[in-house]
Protein backbone atom coordinates (compact mmCIF):
# COMPACT_ATOMS: atom_id res chain seq x y z
CA UNK A 1 0.00 0.00 0.00
CA UNK A 2 3.09 2.23 -0.08
CA UNK A 3 2.15 3.60 -3.50
CA UNK A 4 -1.24 4.73 -2.15
CA UNK A 5 0.47 6.80 0.54
CA UNK A 6 2.52 8.45 -2.20
CA UNK A 7 -0.60 9.02 -4.27
CA UNK A 8 -2.31 10.73 -1.33
CA UNK A 9 0.67 13.05 -0.97
CA UNK A 10 0.71 13.86 -4.70
CA UNK A 11 -3.04 14.53 -4.59
CA UNK A 12 -2.64 16.80 -1.55
CA UNK A 13 0.10 18.79 -3.28
CA UNK A 14 -2.03 19.17 -6.41
CA UNK A 15 -5.05 20.34 -4.42
CA UNK A 16 -3.19 22.83 -2.24
CA UNK A 17 -0.48 24.00 -4.65
CA UNK A 18 1.96 23.99 -1.73
CA UNK A 19 4.36 21.48 -0.19
CA UNK A 20 3.84 22.98 3.25
CA UNK A 21 0.03 22.99 3.02
CA UNK A 22 0.06 19.42 1.67
CA UNK A 23 2.26 18.36 4.60
CA UNK A 24 -0.31 19.74 7.03
CA UNK A 25 -3.09 17.91 5.16
CA UNK A 26 -1.35 14.51 5.39
CA UNK A 27 0.14 15.13 8.87
CA UNK A 28 3.79 14.88 7.77
CA UNK A 29 6.71 17.27 7.73
CA UNK A 30 7.33 19.35 4.59
CA UNK A 31 10.73 17.68 4.16
CA UNK A 32 9.13 14.21 4.27
CA UNK A 33 6.54 15.26 1.68
CA UNK A 34 9.27 16.75 -0.52
CA UNK A 35 11.33 13.55 -0.36
CA UNK A 36 8.30 11.39 -1.21
CA UNK A 37 7.47 13.60 -4.20
CA UNK A 38 11.05 13.58 -5.47
CA UNK A 39 11.24 9.82 -5.09
CA UNK A 40 8.04 9.37 -7.08
CA UNK A 41 9.23 11.72 -9.85
CA UNK A 42 12.54 9.83 -10.06
CA UNK A 43 10.69 6.52 -10.29
CA UNK A 44 8.35 7.94 -12.93
CA UNK A 45 11.18 9.53 -14.90
CA UNK A 46 9.43 12.89 -15.18
CA UNK A 47 8.83 15.93 -13.03
CA UNK A 48 5.08 16.44 -12.56
CA UNK A 49 5.05 19.86 -10.88
CA UNK A 50 6.34 23.25 -11.91
CA UNK A 51 8.11 24.89 -8.96
CA UNK A 52 8.07 28.63 -8.32
CA UNK A 53 8.40 31.02 -5.39
CA UNK A 54 4.57 31.06 -5.16
CA UNK A 55 4.23 27.29 -4.84
CA UNK A 56 3.82 24.38 -7.23
CA UNK A 57 1.37 23.48 -9.96
CA UNK A 58 0.87 20.49 -12.21
CA UNK A 59 2.63 20.50 -15.56
CA UNK A 60 1.40 18.61 -18.63
CA UNK A 61 2.78 15.29 -17.37
CA UNK A 62 1.31 16.01 -13.96
CA UNK A 63 -2.18 16.51 -15.40
CA UNK A 64 -1.99 12.96 -16.76
CA UNK A 65 -0.57 11.60 -13.53
CA UNK A 66 -3.17 13.20 -11.28
CA UNK A 67 -6.04 11.56 -13.18
CA UNK A 68 -4.39 8.18 -12.65
CA UNK A 69 -3.66 8.98 -9.00
CA UNK A 70 -7.24 10.00 -8.23
CA UNK A 71 -8.65 7.01 -10.09
CA UNK A 72 -6.44 4.68 -8.00
CA UNK A 73 -7.46 6.38 -4.75
CA UNK A 74 -11.12 6.10 -5.75
CA UNK A 75 -10.65 2.39 -6.54
CA UNK A 76 -9.01 1.86 -3.15
CA UNK A 77 -11.92 3.57 -1.38
CA UNK A 78 -14.40 1.44 -3.32
CA UNK A 79 -12.52 -1.77 -2.40
CA UNK A 80 -12.43 -0.89 1.29
CA UNK A 81 -16.13 -0.04 1.20
CA UNK A 82 -16.99 -3.41 -0.35
CA UNK A 83 -14.86 -5.31 2.18
CA UNK A 84 -16.59 -3.46 5.02
CA UNK A 85 -19.96 -4.45 3.57
CA UNK A 86 -18.91 -8.12 3.65
CA UNK A 87 -18.56 -7.84 7.41
CA UNK A 88 -22.04 -6.34 7.67
CA UNK A 89 -20.72 -2.95 8.79
CA UNK A 90 -21.04 -0.26 6.17
CA UNK A 91 -18.14 2.14 6.25
CA UNK A 92 -16.80 4.64 3.80
CA UNK A 93 -16.91 8.29 2.87
CA UNK A 94 -19.35 10.10 0.61
CA UNK A 95 -18.48 13.46 -0.96
CA UNK A 96 -21.43 15.39 -2.37
CA UNK A 97 -21.48 18.57 -4.43
CA UNK A 98 -24.82 20.35 -4.35
CA UNK A 99 -26.51 23.58 -5.33
CA UNK A 100 -27.14 26.00 -2.48
CA UNK A 101 -30.87 25.25 -2.67
CA UNK A 102 -30.22 21.69 -1.46
CA UNK A 103 -28.26 22.71 1.64
CA UNK A 104 -30.97 24.06 4.00
CA UNK A 105 -33.55 21.27 3.99
CA UNK A 106 -33.42 18.35 1.58
CA UNK A 107 -29.80 17.20 1.76
CA UNK A 108 -29.38 17.50 5.56
CA UNK A 109 -32.51 15.39 6.03
CA UNK A 110 -31.24 12.75 3.60
CA UNK A 111 -27.80 12.55 5.20
CA UNK A 112 -29.33 12.31 8.67
CA UNK A 113 -31.54 9.44 7.50
CA UNK A 114 -28.55 7.61 6.00
CA UNK A 115 -26.39 8.09 9.10
CA UNK A 116 -29.18 6.77 11.28
CA UNK A 117 -28.77 3.44 9.49
CA UNK A 118 -25.01 3.60 8.85
CA UNK A 119 -23.30 5.76 11.50
CA UNK A 120 -19.78 4.68 10.47
CA UNK A 121 -20.04 6.45 7.10
CA UNK A 122 -18.65 9.99 6.90
CA UNK A 123 -19.80 12.79 4.60
CA UNK A 124 -18.34 15.88 2.98
CA UNK A 125 -20.71 18.43 1.39
CA UNK A 126 -19.58 21.22 -0.94
CA UNK A 127 -21.91 23.90 -2.28
CA UNK A 128 -21.24 24.09 -6.02
CA UNK A 129 -23.02 25.35 -9.10
CA UNK A 130 -23.54 22.99 -12.03
CA UNK A 131 -20.31 23.85 -13.90
CA UNK A 132 -18.20 23.51 -10.77
CA UNK A 133 -19.96 20.26 -9.89
CA UNK A 134 -19.09 18.70 -13.26
CA UNK A 135 -15.42 19.60 -12.78
CA UNK A 136 -15.46 18.26 -9.21
CA UNK A 137 -16.89 14.95 -10.41
CA UNK A 138 -14.27 14.70 -13.15
CA UNK A 139 -11.43 15.25 -10.66
CA UNK A 140 -12.89 12.83 -8.07
CA UNK A 141 -13.31 15.72 -5.62
CA UNK A 142 -16.93 14.62 -5.16
CA UNK A 143 -18.68 11.29 -5.70
CA UNK A 144 -22.14 12.67 -6.43
CA UNK A 145 -23.56 15.94 -7.68
CA UNK A 146 -27.07 17.19 -6.98
CA UNK A 147 -27.38 20.46 -8.82
CA UNK A 148 -29.97 22.69 -10.45
CA UNK A 149 -29.76 23.97 -14.01
CA UNK A 150 -32.43 26.02 -15.68
CA UNK A 151 -30.90 25.78 -19.15
CA UNK A 152 -29.99 22.20 -20.07
CA UNK A 153 -28.40 18.89 -19.13
CA UNK A 154 -25.00 19.08 -17.39
CA UNK A 155 -21.73 17.46 -18.47
CA UNK A 156 -21.88 14.36 -16.30
CA UNK A 157 -23.72 11.04 -16.13
CA UNK A 158 -27.26 11.84 -15.02
CA UNK A 159 -28.88 9.35 -12.65
CA UNK A 160 -32.14 11.24 -12.14
CA UNK A 161 -33.80 14.44 -13.33
CA UNK A 162 -36.46 16.25 -11.29
CA UNK A 163 -38.43 19.28 -12.54
CA UNK A 164 -38.12 22.41 -10.43
CA UNK A 165 -40.54 25.33 -10.49
CA UNK A 166 -39.49 28.76 -9.35
CA UNK A 167 -40.95 29.77 -5.98
CA UNK A 168 -41.43 33.20 -4.43
CA UNK A 169 -40.42 33.43 -0.77
CA UNK A 170 -41.74 36.18 1.48
CA UNK A 171 -42.76 36.97 5.05
CA UNK A 172 -45.65 34.87 6.36
CA UNK A 173 -47.87 37.98 6.68
CA UNK A 174 -46.95 39.35 3.25
CA UNK A 175 -49.94 40.28 1.02
CA UNK A 176 -48.86 37.75 -1.61
CA UNK A 177 -48.89 34.95 0.95
CA UNK A 178 -52.68 34.93 0.80
CA UNK A 179 -52.53 33.61 -2.79
CA UNK A 180 -51.99 29.89 -3.57
CA UNK A 181 -49.85 30.81 -6.62
CA UNK A 182 -48.43 34.17 -7.69
CA UNK A 183 -47.60 35.97 -10.91
CA UNK A 184 -44.21 37.50 -11.54
CA UNK A 185 -45.80 40.89 -12.20
CA UNK A 186 -47.31 40.86 -8.71
CA UNK A 187 -43.94 40.03 -7.14
CA UNK A 188 -42.37 43.01 -8.91
CA UNK A 189 -44.83 45.32 -7.17
CA UNK A 190 -42.64 44.80 -4.09
CA UNK A 191 -38.89 45.23 -3.51
CA UNK A 192 -36.90 42.28 -4.89
CA UNK A 193 -34.10 40.56 -2.95
CA UNK A 194 -32.28 38.34 -5.44
CA UNK A 195 -29.46 35.80 -5.47
CA UNK A 196 -26.36 37.14 -7.22
CA UNK A 197 -25.90 36.44 -10.92
CA UNK A 198 -24.62 32.95 -11.62
CA UNK A 199 -27.15 31.08 -9.52
CA UNK A 200 -29.64 29.01 -11.51
CA UNK A 201 -32.70 30.59 -9.90
CA UNK A 202 -31.38 34.08 -10.67
CA UNK A 203 -30.93 33.16 -14.33
CA UNK A 204 -34.56 31.99 -14.45
CA UNK A 205 -35.74 35.30 -12.99
CA UNK A 206 -33.56 37.41 -15.30
CA UNK A 207 -34.79 35.58 -18.40
CA UNK A 208 -38.40 35.87 -17.32
CA UNK A 209 -38.09 39.61 -16.61
CA UNK A 210 -36.11 40.49 -19.71
CA UNK A 211 -37.98 43.14 -21.70
CA UNK A 212 -40.92 43.26 -19.30
CA UNK A 213 -42.25 46.73 -18.57
CA UNK A 214 -42.93 45.80 -14.94
CA UNK A 215 -39.35 44.57 -14.31
CA UNK A 216 -37.47 46.35 -11.54
CA UNK A 217 -33.88 46.28 -10.34
CA UNK A 218 -33.30 44.33 -7.11
CA UNK A 219 -33.12 46.34 -3.91
CA UNK A 220 -30.72 43.77 -2.46
CA UNK A 221 -28.50 40.97 -3.79
CA UNK A 222 -26.71 38.24 -1.85
CA UNK A 223 -24.89 34.96 -2.48
CA UNK A 224 -26.49 33.54 0.69
CA UNK A 225 -30.05 32.29 0.59
CA UNK A 226 -30.03 32.20 4.39
CA UNK A 227 -29.47 35.96 4.36
CA UNK A 228 -32.15 36.47 1.70
CA UNK A 229 -34.65 34.54 3.83
CA UNK A 230 -33.81 36.64 6.88
CA UNK A 231 -34.19 39.82 4.84
CA UNK A 232 -37.61 39.03 3.41
CA UNK A 233 -38.84 37.80 6.80
CA UNK A 234 -38.13 41.28 8.19
CA UNK A 235 -39.33 43.38 5.21
CA UNK A 236 -41.94 43.54 2.46
CA UNK A 237 -39.37 42.26 -0.06
CA UNK A 238 -39.75 39.08 -2.13
CA UNK A 239 -36.99 36.63 -3.03
CA UNK A 240 -36.96 33.53 -5.22
CA UNK A 241 -35.79 29.94 -4.85
CA UNK A 242 -36.36 26.66 -6.68
CA UNK A 243 -39.00 24.45 -5.10
CA UNK A 244 -36.74 22.00 -3.27
CA UNK A 245 -34.93 24.86 -1.52
CA UNK A 246 -38.03 26.82 -0.53
CA UNK A 247 -39.22 26.46 3.07
CA UNK A 248 -42.28 24.27 3.47
CA UNK A 249 -44.92 24.80 6.15
CA UNK A 250 -43.01 22.87 8.83
CA UNK A 251 -39.80 24.74 7.98
CA UNK A 252 -41.23 28.21 7.43
CA UNK A 253 -40.32 30.06 10.67
CA UNK A 254 -42.08 33.29 9.70
CA UNK A 255 -41.83 32.69 5.95
CA UNK A 256 -44.21 31.69 3.19
CA UNK A 257 -43.39 30.12 -0.17
CA UNK A 258 -45.68 30.35 -3.19
CA UNK A 259 -45.08 28.88 -6.65
CA UNK A 260 -44.69 31.24 -9.59
CA UNK A 261 -47.23 30.66 -12.36
CA UNK A 262 -45.62 28.52 -15.09
CA UNK A 263 -46.88 30.96 -17.72
CA UNK A 264 -44.34 33.42 -16.33
CA UNK A 265 -41.38 31.12 -15.61
CA UNK A 266 -41.01 27.64 -17.16
CA UNK A 267 -39.56 24.96 -14.84
CA UNK A 268 -35.86 24.11 -14.71
CA UNK A 269 -34.40 20.77 -13.65
CA UNK A 270 -32.53 19.25 -10.72
CA UNK A 271 -29.90 16.70 -11.75
CA UNK A 272 -28.42 13.88 -9.67
CA UNK A 273 -25.26 12.58 -11.30
CA UNK A 274 -21.78 11.07 -11.12
CA UNK A 275 -18.59 10.94 -13.15
CA UNK A 276 -19.26 9.10 -16.43
CA UNK A 277 -18.16 5.47 -16.34
CA UNK A 278 -17.14 5.51 -12.70
CA UNK A 279 -18.12 2.66 -10.38
CA UNK A 280 -18.93 4.31 -7.07
CA UNK A 281 -17.87 3.00 -3.66
CA UNK A 282 -20.65 1.12 -1.88
CA UNK A 283 -21.45 3.93 0.57
CA UNK A 284 -21.77 6.52 -2.23
CA UNK A 285 -23.71 4.12 -4.46
CA UNK A 286 -26.22 3.33 -1.71
CA UNK A 287 -26.63 7.02 -0.89
CA UNK A 288 -27.30 7.71 -4.57
CA UNK A 289 -30.01 5.06 -4.44
CA UNK A 290 -31.53 6.72 -1.37
CA UNK A 291 -31.52 10.14 -3.08
CA UNK A 292 -33.07 8.64 -6.20
CA UNK A 293 -35.85 7.07 -4.16
CA UNK A 294 -36.52 10.23 -2.15
CA UNK A 295 -36.66 12.46 -5.24
CA UNK A 296 -38.77 9.94 -7.13
CA UNK A 297 -41.33 9.83 -4.33
CA UNK A 298 -41.38 13.58 -3.95
CA UNK A 299 -41.82 14.29 -7.66
CA UNK A 300 -43.38 10.97 -8.83
CA UNK A 301 -40.44 10.22 -11.11
CA UNK A 302 -38.71 7.22 -12.62
CA UNK A 303 -34.90 7.07 -12.74
CA UNK A 304 -33.44 7.92 -16.14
Amino acid sequence: MKHLATFRIVDAIARTGSIRAAAEMVAQTPSAVQRRLQGYEEELGYEIFERSSRGVRLNAAGELVIQHVRAMLADDARLKSRIADLSGVRRGHVAVGCSQALSPYFLPAQIAEYLEAFPSVTFDVSVLEHGEAARALESYAVDLALVFDGEGAPDFEVLLTAPQRLTAVMAADHPLAAQPEVRLRDCCAFPLALPVRGFGGRRMVDRALYGKTFARAPSLESNSFEYLKAHVAATRAVTFQIGIGAPRAQEAAGLAARRIDERDVPPGALFLGQKPGRTLPVAASRFAEQLTGALSRRYALDAV
